[in-house]
């Protein structure tokens, strides 16, 4: 998968492999449908470093999901 292009299809495939790789279990809190391209590059750095890491702090999980969150359109 080419994630340096902006599509839907990638949005979803990094708010998915996000979700999974950090275990949320709200996973209704976070939907592919809450971002645009507009933050593409701000999303696929988050996507980058959540893949990067083997695991995360109870902060970096919070982190993150605050960073998704102010990503939200």
């Amino acid at each position: 998968m080419n994630l340096t292009e902006k599509s839907t299809e990638n949005i979803e495939y990094m708010i998915e492999a996000i979700k999974e790789k950090l275990k949320v279990v709200n996973i209704g809190a976070i939907k592919p449908a809450h971002f645009n391209g507009e933050m593409y590059e701000e999303l696929k750095e988050i996507y980058d470093y959540v893949m990067k890491k083997d695991s995360f702090s109870p902060r970096d999980m919070q982190a993150i999901v605050e960073e998704l969150g102010s990503l939200k359109k």
